[in-house]
């Protein structure tokens, strides 16, 4: 397979033996810098492990650059990834940070009696002045269920306390489990600002976060051919309330799905964007750049 095109960051560490594992080639770069405002350079590969980093933040930074992907926001799904978010943040200027843990992942650590010492040090981290925002947490009815959905719960309803009282934007975790996630948010009263990262709604989803003022971050979903719901869902949000994210890495869109994702791959998705709103693309950039900055603040790099 030619490597021509793949940033010469990843071709060294793509699993030779796989060429359809291997990292996809660059798009064409935006005509508008905009950031990617959920990825996790912690986790290694679209497997999902969390060994050491075979291409380092900086060199991903900069191959997402070359496209104009000029900023990240690093996620902690857990205690360890969160601590390397705090790391991160300090090391790499172009990163801002969110901490928390995972709606799968709190009950494990309640299981263990450690969910409120955990919850503890997430707002700890969270006050870190390039933490951003409290995330991801919520609800996910497709892989928790029975008894650990009451822990999942009361996780989701701390760290929208924890969010609300520290003044950062919350980034939610929902699948499957939209009408929940709603009903909690407005009975804890949602924090001032409130991004449904890698929304996965549809266009009654979408009417209801116009209402409130919510973000919707589209990921690499929205070029799935089934995804039907996400292009009604984007078509009907309020473009002022548009994100763009990887969930790096995984959710690579199309025509690379299965291969593993990067912030470089950002623009496969903002011209899918483009393509299903009818907005001129240097237009959609503008705003989707506009936009993440009134979430989370600026980069100041």
């Amino acid at each position: 397979m030619c490597d021509a095109n793949i940033p010469a960051a990843y071709v060294d560490h793509d699993p030779a033996t796989d060429p359809k594992r291997r990292h996809a080639p660059a798009p064409e770069p935006l005509p508008v810098p905009v950031m990617d405002n959920h990825t996790h350079f912690d986790v290694s590969g679209a497997g999902g492990d969390h060994s050491a980093l075979a291409v380092s933040v900086g060199s991903a930074l900069d191959a997402a650059m070359a496209v104009g992907v000029q900023g990240a926001v690093q996620v902690g799904c857990d205690l360890e990834s969160s601590r390397f978010t705090v790391d991160a943040v300090d090391a790499e200027p172009r990163l801002l940070g969110a901490v928390a843990l995972h709606p799968n992942d709190a009950p494990d650590y309640a299981e263990r009696g450690e969910l409120d010492a955990a919850l503890a040090e997430i707002e700890a981290l969270a006050m870190h002045p390039r933490i951003r925002a409290i995330g991801e947490t919520g609800l996910d009815y497709f892989r928790t269920s029975g008894a650990r959905l009451q822990d999942q719960l009361y996780s989701f309803r701390r760290h929208i306390d924890i969010a609300k009282r520290l003044g950062l934007a919350l980034q939610i975790h929902d699948r499957d489990a939209h009408a929940d996630v709603v009903r909690v948010l407005e009975e804890e009263g949602a924090p001032e600002t409130v991004v449904f990262h890698c929304f996965s709604g549809d266009g009654e989803l979408a009417r209801i976060c116009n209402s409130r003022g919510w973000f919707m971050s589209f990921a690499g979903t929205l070029t799935f051919r089934n995804a039907t719901n996400l292009r009604e869902a984007v078509k009907k949000a309020d473009p002022g309330l548009l994100l763009v994210e990887t969930d790096a890495p995984f959710l690579t869109p199309h025509p690379h799905r299965g291969r593993p994702n990067a912030s470089y791959m950002i623009p496969y998705t903002v011209r899918g964007m483009a393509d299903v709103t009818g907005i001129e693309l240097s237009e959609l950039c503008t705003q989707i750049s506009s936009n993440t900055v009134r979430a989370y603040g600026s980069w100041e790099w």
